[in-house]
């Protein structure tokens, strides 16, 4: 059975040139849970997974698997599978051969490649050439190559973009019995619509920077209070709640309260003499949290349900150097 590590990031900063793509970055991944690494398109989130992985040297700061740098791993097939972009096939063989090639060349055994194909759901399609694979058999391909030095981490890249909701409910299904079996497993999105049913934990990053991390649930935490109110006289209620000193907007419904209680707002109306027409909370889910972390909170203080953790002192980078560039050809634009 895969035994799963911890995946440590203190401080880590990335600069391109006179771009930085992650900013003082700390957070944890714990054995046995699945974690969500979320953030919009070009918060860094490929940045921090290719820290992570050795492909990028950080500018300041660390990465650890275990304790571990990846570079430093004695057998680093065998401790991580990672996907972190849409794998490349020759459509002309199959996918038994590509796996079987790549075992060879990793010195891993051979008869894990049978064993992975079962696992992803391809033991009946492994002789079968994949240029005639769907979309969603190529996604369980590249995640049976991950799987083939049996890993007790993954790092998956977006592992759902582009699949039907079949091929998500499958993706769903694998990180959830990965995770079950001890394994820890970090999966990015851009949409916490995606996995939101199989994380349990989650980190958010904007702009680079932390903005949340804690369990799933914490998230709720993050939805302020807002109260719809309206009346036929719309400027009077507008005029009481300003006399109040409650912050509102002007919606196509009424008024959006800035107010833990519609009670509260109610009294307000009635000591002023106002009519009120409709008075309720407003109703919002896990998706609005994520969306108002990202755009509002890209530069403030991270919120962060772990509160024993190490977290980042002050804000800025530690011993950057201004002068780094991504190695390897891998683009040097933060993703």
């Amino acid at each position: 059975m895969p035994v799963g590590a911890i995946i440590e990031f203190s401080h880590v900063t990335k600069r391109f040139g006179g771009v930085t793509a992650v900013n003082d970055l700390s957070f944890s991944v714990e054995p046995g849970r699945v974690t969500g690494f979320l953030g919009p398109n070009g918060a860094g989130k490929t940045t921090t997974l290719r820290v992570l992985l050795g492909l990028v040297t950080p500018t300041s700061g660390m990465a650890t698997i275990g304790g571990i740098r990846y570079r430093s791993l004695p057998q680093p097939l065998r401790t991580v599978g990672a996907a972190l972009e849409a794998a490349s096939f020759h459509p002309g063989r199959t996918a038994r051969n590509h796996l079987a090639v790549y075992a060879i060349a990793a010195g891993l055994p051979r008869a894990r490649v049978d064993e992975v194909l079962h696992t992803v759901g391809l033991d009946a399609h492994g002789d079968q050439r994949v240029g005639g694979y769907s979309l969603g058999m190529r996604q369980r391909l590249g995640l049976a190559f991950t799987l083939l030095g049996d890993p007790g981490v993954l790092v998956l890249d977006e592992p759902i973009n582009g699949l039907d909701p079949e091929g998500i409910k499958w993706i769903r299904g694998f990180l959830r019995a990965m995770a079950d079996e001890g394994r820890t497993v970090l999966v990015s999105s851009h949409l916490l619509s995606e996995v939101q049913q199989s994380v349990d934990d989650v980190i958010i990053i904007a702009q680079g920077e932390l903005v949340h991390r804690g369990p799933l649930s914490s998230l709720e935490t993050q939805i302020a209070p807002r109260i719809i109110v309206d009346s036929p006289d719309r400027a009077a209620l507008a005029a009481a709640l300003g006399r109040a000193g409650i912050e509102f907007t002007t919606g196509r419904t009424g008024l959006l309260a800035a107010a833990p209680d519609p009670a509260l707002i109610g009294h307000i109306a009635f000591t002023a003499g106002v009519e009120v027409s409709a008075l309720h909370r407003q109703k919002k889910g896990l998706e609005d949290a994520f969306l108002a972390l990202v755009n509002d909170n890209a530069h403030g203080h991270p919120h962060d349900e772990h509160p024993n953790d190490e977290q980042p002192h002050d804000g800025k980078p530690h011993g950057s150097n201004p002068n780094d560039t991504e190695p390897h050809g891998t683009g040097g634009e933060p993703a």
